[in-house]
């Protein structure tokens, strides 16, 4: 089987372009994943413990602060000027609050922005690989992801490798001999690294 790095087409226009579009799909999934785990954590079923949590640790921390602010500059606040700082503290915890419903959709707009994002980089990405890679995948089926990742030179992640093959197995022109169920329920942020077990026994088959 010929190398694809003494081909033409690692060399090729459309193949570095494939190199970049995937990096910029690969970072706005990241993002997407940072995103979603924010949601969850501050906007999620259980965000309200959440925020009195940290409210609460506020107050501790604003308490620290002024501790060490009196020893090391010699200040004596009273206690209404104390009864101050915690209740601006919360003045401002309480805004946040009321605000918990805008903040949220804001947070949820930027979630379908890098979700469109991604798809946008999916969809281009699909299209340089049909005009790339994909038409040399499909000549050398069957052929592992594994076998496909040090095909091209471990340029392409198995990740990316993987949803593009997908792709092709949702359009009918490939199949998947062998799929572990994990594969599919992997968290994104760790699908490329625990691809790595299951990467040999993935064996795809052109049906063109």
């Amino acid at each position: 089987m010929l190398n694809i790095s003494s081909s033409s087409m690692q060399g090729s226009k459309v193949y570095k372009q494939l190199i970049r579009c995937e990096q910029q799909w690969w970072k706005t999934r990241q993002r997407l994943v940072i995103l979603k785990e924010r949601q969850l954590f501050w906007y999620g079923d259980n965000s309200l413990k959440m925020w009195l949590l940290w409210q609460l640790l506020s107050y501790i921390v604003i308490a620290i602060v002024l501790m060490m602010l009196s020893k090391l500059l010699q200040l004596h606040l009273t206690l209404w000027q104390g009864v101050m700082v915690f209740g601006l503290q919360t003045l401002f915890f309480v805004g946040m609050l009321v605000s918990k419903t805008k903040l949220s959709k804001h947070m949820q707009h930027n979630i379908d922005q890098q979700s469109l994002i991604r798809e946008q980089a999916l969809t281009e990405m699909n299209i340089l690989a049909s005009d790339s890679i994909l038409p040399d995948i499909h000549a050398n089926t069957p052929i592992s992801l594994q076998h496909i990742y040090e095909r091209y030179d471990a340029q392409l992640r198995r990740a990316s490798l993987q949803r593009l093959l997908q792709i092709e197995v949702e359009a009918g022109r490939m199949m998947l001999g062998a799929q572990n169920l994990l594969v599919e329920i992997l968290p994104p942020e760790f699908a490329d690294n625990e691809l790595i077990p299951y990467a040999r026994k993935m064996v795809y088959t052109s049906t063109l």
